[in-house]
């Protein structure tokens, strides 16, 4: 049994959760859009206050989604956990986003079939561009994480008679104009959370697959990209 502070802040919201043994014991979501330097440290520390109040209670491990996902959030979420888990020595995990969003639909899902639906999470990297992936319910990589622009052939292949392609996640909305077949299922209203990072982040802990706290970088999958301000007149 561990007590894990897990850490999400790939996307637009910013959350962060105290699990143990499965259970969340503390949580807190910031849904307002990308406040992430600004929420974050003030989400942090409401966790180690609620540990301070529950004596004999001390983190085993901090949990971080690493992506993909928003570039700024990705460094601020992984730059937090790294000094947290420095300063108290105690390891630090690394939660893949795309599992991250195939697991929380895992548990939405009435009717899962473990037998033959699988999963396509997928994170908005403008326009028409995702970064996704495709899993089946062991969450064993089918297609590799990858940006890839939507059209009818990326999931081709995993579209057939009596297996469902579930698809998820804020870059999925547009994913719907494409994927037409029947085979292809949207599951609505997922994104990833700090407490649903914790079937992963105590599975991750229990294999001892850590990341390095001097060398670990997010999972961008692609080069950031600036681009130049609007000129005001």
């Amino acid at each position: 049994m561990a007590l894990i502070l897990n850490i999400e802040t790939s996307c637009a919201t910013c959350s962060v959760a105290l699990s143990y043994d499965g259970m969340i014991l503390h949580h807190l979501e910031d849904f307002e859009g990308r406040n992430h330097a600004a929420m974050l440290s003030d989400m942090i520390k409401s966790c180690m206050d609620y540990l301070e109040t529950h004596d004999g209670m001390k983190l085993d491990a901090v949990a971080v989604s690493i992506g993909p996902g928003s570039y700024t959030g990705l460094r601020i979420g992984l730059s937090e956990a790294k000094g947290i888990a420095y300063g108290l020595k105690i390891p630090l995990i690394g939660v893949p986003t795309l599992e991250l969003l195939a697991t929380m639909a895992m548990f939405e899902i009435a009717d899962f079939n473990p037998d033959t639906d699988l999963f396509a999470p997928m994170i908005d990297a403008r326009r028409m561009e995702v970064f996704t992936g495709v899993y089946d319910a062991s969450l064993q990589p089918l297609m590799e994480p990858s940006p890839e622009i939507l059209d009818d052939s990326v999931y081709s292949r995993w579209l057939a008679p009596g297996r469902r392609l579930l698809y998820m996640g804020d870059g999925a909305k547009k994913a719907r104009e494409v994927l037409r077949s029947v085979s292809a299922v949207y599951v609505p209203d997922i994104i990833p959370l700090a407490t649903g990072m914790t079937p992963l982040s105590e599975k991750l802990m229990r294999d001892k697959k850590y990341l390095d706290l001097a060398y670990s970088v997010p999972q961008y999958l692609k080069e950031f990209q600036a681009t130049a301000p609007r000129k005001k007149f």
